[in-house]
């Protein structure tokens, strides 16, 4: 074999390893968006690049991977949903109380499926894993919430809050009647 054949056999191994690795990492990047959904959007503008968002994605992924996140027993769903219903009920007349309610609520159902409560920005990361597209119904909702401790939050404000709340809470307990009807309100709310 000659030198310019041997020269040529490994540009072409070259070519093959580096079309390989891009065919992957493509195929990691098109699992990652489909997994996380917009999340995957917002972890790409937060550190500025697809491949250490990326990085971040997938170790959060194999953060919650280690957690023992458990669907809730049909009791402790029937609990939840009741005391839902009751605190969304108070809001006519103490949207405050209700709101501030709905949040500890959401908290509680994070820690009884088995999520940990830490802050705020670790709470919602590791609810995107499991559940990205609501994730962004959390963060609206707490921004709302955080206005309102600091009485800047109208009650439209804290209305919409509750709908933001609502939607994750119904996927949370696994109520697919309340996320429906959180859709057709917000149907008609904009009608």
């Amino acid at each position: 074999m000659n030198n310019s054949s041997l020269v040529v056999g490994i540009v072409v191994a070259v070519a093959v390893i580096i079309a390989i690795a891009l065919i992957v990492r493509a195929q990691r990047t098109q699992k990652l968006k489909s997994r996380f959904g917009p999340e995957y959007n917002r972890a790409v503008k937060e550190t500025g690049s697809a491949a250490q968002a990326e990085a971040k994605l997938q170790k959060l992924e194999n953060r919650v991977q280690r957690f023992n996140i458990k669907p809730l027993s049909t009791e402790a769903r029937a609990d939840f949903t009741a005391t839902w219903q009751t605190i969304q009920g108070r809001f006519v007349d103490d949207p405050r109380a209700a709101l501030t309610e709905a949040d500890r609520l959401i908290q509680q159902i994070m820690t009884a499926r088995g999520y940990p409560v830490a802050d705020f920005e670790q709470r919602a990361a590791d609810v995107s894993v499991d559940h990205p597209l609501v994730v962004e119904n959390y963060r609206a909702g707490h921004e709302i919430s955080v206005r309102h401790a600091q009485g800047r939050a109208s009650t439209e404000d804290m209305r919409q809050a509750m709908i933001h709340y609502r939607t994750l809470f119904a996927e949370l307990a696994d109520e697919p009647e309340l996320g429906r009807s959180t859709a057709t309100n917000a149907r008609v709310a904009r009608v």
